[in-house]
């Protein structure tokens, strides 16, 4: 058993100290780039400061034989490129079992290690394989003397996982986050959709017959089959203090769906979202940025009551101090996208408010 006194120690001599808390920095979008793809690669620079975090991919996405090529490119992007703090700089590795990892985070961090902020860890099964990458970035960590401590981004993919995501988020300090990664994990759970995220039209509620007439029409509705586990991955997040993303959408073309699965996160508790495609970056950018109406709602909720107790009426509704709380969820996060969004302090009309 490790003591809890122990926890924020370095695990390698030389090592960062782990962070006490993880920095709430907009990612609204994870959006991902193959490094091996000289047209793709050759984006970034311009996408730095328009996007909340540029992600190299190492992963599925990339065949076996440019694997290295990726791994390469990213370290070269990674030094050509200043990205300052309006974007974070990502890395999704291969899989702990597979023969690219190793060299993955020994070449990532050994290079760029200083200019990396997260490195997202795919098919995470349990605490045991954070435990694994934390020990060995440490040692990485060290070698480089790297400054700050590059954190860990877990992606659900398996059954295995998911029932012990709680596990998962507090397997250590350098949790960032977790996502969602719907493709794996409907394959693992033997689910019967070969879509990549989103709904299925044959997952519905059918209206009861009307008037017991089970030949006329009834209304019926489409479910959402990621309800449960993205429920699920934010309450273990929430209570551990890291933050909950919903993974890829994979139909390109189908902005409504996308945007309407994007929101169903944001309204879950998700904090954002991975865009595969340019077109998914404005709508993540949209949904994951509380209205404007929202937040003025929110500022009139807090302005009326006080001193945060007992319970008001506005526009006919009761508000109390759970809907303070929730009011003030919001106005933190207008606050902080604001920072650095002169646009959208102008629609939270943060800068007339002083602070939201």
């Amino acid at each position: 058993m490790r003591s809890a006194k122990d926890f924020f120690a370095p695990l390698a001599v030389g090592a960062p100290a782990p962070l006490r808390e993880v920095p709430a920095r907009p990612s609204r979008m994870i959006h991902f780039f193959d490094p091996s793809n000289e047209k793709m690669a050759a984006k970034v620079p311009a996408m730095i400061g328009t996007v909340d975090v540029l992600l190299g991919n190492l992963e599925d996405a990339v065949k076996a034989d440019n694997k290295e090529r990726a791994r390469h490119g990213l370290v070269e992007i990674a030094r050509a490129s200043d990205f300052g703090d309006s974007t974070q700089l990502w890395a999704r590795v291969n899989s702990l079992d597979s023969p690219w990892v190793l060299d993955d985070l020994t070449t990532l961090v050994t290079e760029i290690g200083d200019r990396l902020d997260v490195i997202m860890v795919p098919k995470v099964q349990g605490p045991e394989d954070i435990h694994y990458v934390d020990r060995l970035l440490a040692q990485l960590e060290a070698r480089a003397r790297v400054q700050r401590p590059i954190l860990i981004h877990a992606i659900l993919e398996t059954a295995r996982g998911v029932a012990n995501v709680e596990e998962i988020a507090g397997a250590s300090p350098r949790m960032q986050g977790i996502s969602l990664g719907p493709a794996d994990l409907a394959a693992d759970r033997r689910m019967k959709t070969t879509r990549v995220g989103g709904g299925h039209p044959g997952y519905v509620v059918r209206q009861d017959p009307v008037g017991g007439d089970i030949e006329g029409p009834r209304a019926s509705y489409q479910q959402d089959l990621w309800h449960y586990t993205i429920a699920r991955m934010v309450d273990a997040c929430a209570m551990h203090g890291i933050f909950p993303y919903y993974g890829p959408f994979g139909d390109i073309r189908d902005v409504v769906a996308c945007e309407d699965q994007f929101r169903n996160a944001f309204l879950l508790g998700c904090v954002g979202a991975w865009s595969l495609h340019p077109v998914q970056i404005a709508i993540a950018k949209a949904v994951f940025s509380p209205s404007a109406a929202d937040v003025a709602h929110a500022r009139r909720v807090r302005d009326a009551m006080g001193d945060g107790t007992g319970a008001v009426m506005l526009d006919g509704k009761m508000e109390d101090d759970a809907s303070l709380k929730q009011c003030l969820v919001i106005l933190a996060l207008a606050e902080q996208l604001a920072a650095g969004d002169p646009e959208l302090a102008a629609r939270y009309a943060v800068a007339a408010e002083g602070a939201a």
